[in-house]
């Protein structure tokens, strides 16, 4: 079982194997005797890709729950009162990585010193059971049913530009007039669009589309054109951002429009059972970093 669901999770034969240690023909072995015993198929072999059959989904869902449970319970009677320990893998985006999760660390590891941290940093979206992910803190609408979301805080999202590009193109009072201006874009890695700047006033709702003057999917490479004075940005407030307003690189602009707030969540699978490290870390992201 525990073979079987690896396969599926990582989607190949060859990728199972090598998380398991164990040979692939070895892998393919497990899988025809699973699929023996229980007299169905429940997997899809062709050439260039492998699938799980009706069955083989079914048993998949059901199979994952009770290993996750059996694990839950050996770890619960062997590790009873030692503090949580293993290998926990989370993805973060890259300047909350930089800038808010890894300078608290060290307060994560003198709680849980037996837990080995592996952080990725990305933007993109993460298929947290085919990656081997335990969770992930991303901003905006948790969408996704299969993720349970904890919200860790929510962010007032300012317009800016720098004072040299407003100096030169003038600095507009109203959200229609960038439509006459440089705007800096920032477009969904998973889906290639670019989110419009929005802007709410009383019972008045702007969107602003473009035009854009360049488009980018990184968080720190999207500051980074603000501040080159590429154009107009909304960018979320948070203290590495005020920094540049109190430096005076970044001025924010119609400050008496609303912009649609971003709200932040640590996402993690909707099993039943967490491990107790997939816990503990969530609790201590939520209590230690919520409404940073």
């Amino acid at each position: 079982m525990r073979v079987f669901v690896r396969v599926i999770e990582s989607g190949s034969f060859t990728r199972a194997a090598e998380t398991l240690d164990l040979p692939k023909a070895s892998v393919s072995q497990y899988v025809a005797r699973l699929e023996a015993h229980l007299g169905v198929r429940l997997l899809q072999r062709t050439t260039r890709r492998l699938s799980a059959t009706v069955d083989g989904s079914a048993y998949y869902e059901r199979a994952r729950d009770l290993l996750a449970d059996l694990a839950e319970l050996e770890s619960g009677v062997s590790n009873a009162g030692l503090s949580p320990r293993g290998r926990l893998r989370v993805d973060v985006p890259a300047a909350y990585g930089r800038h808010v999760l890894v300078p608290a660390l060290p307060d994560f590891f003198a709680r849980y010193p037996d837990i080995v941290l592996e952080v990725g940093s990305s933007d993109r979206p993460v298929d947290l059971l085919q990656e081997g992910v335990d969770c992930v803190i991303r901003g905006g609408e948790v969408h996704d049913e299969a993720l349970i979301g904890r919200r860790l805080t929510t962010y007032e999202v300012l317009t800016c530009a720098t004072p040299s590009y407003l100096a030169r193109r003038g600095t507009p009072e109203h959200p229609d007039e960038l439509r006459q201006h440089d705007l800096i874009g920032y477009f969904s890695a998973k889906t290639g669009r670019i989110y419009a700047l929005d802007f709410e006033r009383g019972d008045q709702r702007i969107d602003i589309d473009g035009p854009w003057r360049v488009a980018l999917n990184d968080a720190d490479s999207f500051l980074a054109a603000g501040i080159a004075g590429l154009g107009v940005l909304q960018v979320v407030r948070s203290a590495w951002i005020e920094r540049h307003i109190e430096s005076g690189a970044l001025t924010p602009i119609l400050r008496d429009w609303r912009c649609e707030p971003l709200a932040q969540h640590i996402l993690y699978p909707s099993r039943r059972h967490l491990s107790s490290r997939v816990r503990v870390f969530v609790d201590w992201v939520v209590e230690r970093l919520g409404d940073h």
